[in-house]
């Protein structure tokens, strides 16, 4: 007996030794936490992989995973990632293509991610959870001041609203909107508005487009919302604040990323799930580009010394098999959503995801390819798909939270960062630097 037990443990613990290690490089969001503690399932049906988690908030994660693998330093061998970096760093040779096989079934991505995501055809990163941008409110609140939310509204519908149900006295405000600075988070927003008034990034010859009268209307509407209507100190709060704000009865109205109605309708983790409605993101001029498209990927970098092991885990993460396993642990409303087409096809996902057809408009009606009212040089709605775009939206970004703050004015704001993302795109070749 003795020596099979010690024959048992010297057999794992050399297995434990041989066992590859992947890291993986994740965001903090609530489905990434909830696939750190289902991955024990890939572990027992592969154990001859072990897995390594670092867990930053999006910031982090962008400025993180971009200085690894431009600089080739090998950290992680699997990135979460987006619809901005994929096709950038898949043309620079810096992504592993994942080439799924047959029952993966790729066609069943909703197609614009799935589009985003390849180059040629070919898929650079899987995505694990999509969204789009909507507007998420207080249908009690609004019945009770009688008023109405049309499925599309327009941003001075949403500022009348707004302006109706601040009611800080009692601890709600009018409207929660992203603050904190940054190209995937204030800018994400004001872009989205800044293409709803009819504007843009950039011109078709690359001239920026930051002085003009949309990005004005833009910023002057977010900028009396958030300082009138919104929280305090709104330039630090970002999605999580927000999410858990909104959960707690404290906004009337939230407009946001998609994937955070499976928490405010969850009656385990939001005080007002029962009184939550939806509409389309707000539009100015225009519908076009006002709902963002995103989808948190998972990719392998060209650089990994564990390519097979790393796209096991991939496909396994990102498939069929993996959301039914949500599901039976965690229940159809913590299901990964956004990705496939047959999450909606399903009556038990409808059955409790009350935001699902919302979600799914949002997400047929971003476009990638067709950003903006005037014809743009660029890919993208929240985004420019070219690499001078997170220095540029940065820097935007902080500008715009100066403004925000009332540390700076509107009008010398928008000249700088018209100035400023002049020099950034100083000597670009407009025919050779599209991302089409």
């Amino acid at each position: 007996m003795r020596a099979l037990l010690a024959a048992a443990l010297l057999a794992a613990a050399t297995l434990a030794h041989a066992a590859t290690e992947l890291v993986i490089a994740t965001v903090d969001n609530g489905p990434m936490i909830e696939m750190q503690r289902l991955a024990r399932h890939f572990e027992q049906a592969n154990p001859d992989i072990r897995l390594k988690w670092v867990t930053l908030d999006e910031g982090t994660l962008r400025k993180r995973v971009s200085e690894d693998i431009a600089q080739r330093g090998g950290a992680f061998d699997i990135m979460t990632i987006g619809l901005y970096e994929t096709p950038i760093w898949g043309r620079r040779g810096w992504l592993r293509p994942l080439d799924p096989q047959a029952a993966y079934d790729a066609a069943d991505l909703v197609p614009f991610i799935r589009e985003g995501l390849s180059i040629d055809g070919r898929l650079y990163a899987a995505p694990f959870y999509g969204e789009s941008s909507m507007l998420m409110f207080r249908r009690d609140l609004l019945a009770a001041a009688g008023l109405d939310m049309p499925n599309r509204p327009s941003w001075e519908h949403v500022r009348r609203v707004a302006e109706r149900l601040h009611d800080p006295a009692r601890g709600v405000y009018g409207i929660c909107l992203r603050g904190r600075p940054g190209w995937g988070d204030n800018m994400a927003l004001v872009t989205t508005m800044v293409n709803s008034f009819g504007g843009q990034w950039f011109d078709m010859a690359w001239q920026p487009r930051l002085d003009t009268e949309p990005w004005r209307r833009a910023i002057a509407l977010y900028v009396e919302l958030l300082r009138r209507f919104g929280p305090p100190q709104p330039e630090s709060l970002s999605f999580n604040e927000l999410q858990a704000l909104f959960g707690a009865g404290r906004c009337a109205l939230w407009l946001d990323a998609t994937i955070g109605a499976a928490v405010i309708t969850d009656p385990s983790r939001s005080s007002v799930a029962r009184h939550v409605g939806f509409a389309q993101a707000p539009s100015g001029v225009t519908a076009r580009g006002a709902n963002w498209l995103w989808a948190w990927s998972l990719a392998i970098p060209a650089g990994t010394r564990h390519p097979e092991a790393a796209r096991r885990f991939v496909l396994w993460a990102t498939s069929k098999d993996y959301i039914a396993l949500v599901a039976r642990e965690a229940g159809w409303a913590r299901v990964p959503t956004g990705t496939r087409q047959s999450t909606y096809a399903n009556l038990d996902f409808l059955a409790t995801a009350r935001a699902a057809a919302a979600e799914l408009q949002a997400l047929h009606s971003a476009d990638l390819k067709l950003p903006t009212l005037p014809p743009s040089p660029y890919t993208g709605i929240q985004f420019v798909a070219i690499p001078e775009f997170p220095a540029i939206g940065d820097a935007v970004g902080t500008l715009v939270a100066e403004a925000l703050a009332g540390r700076r004015r509107l009008d010398a704001a928008l000249a700088v960062a018209q100035q400023a993302t002049q020099r950034a795109m100083t000597g670009r070749n407009a025919n050779t630097s599209k991302t089409r």
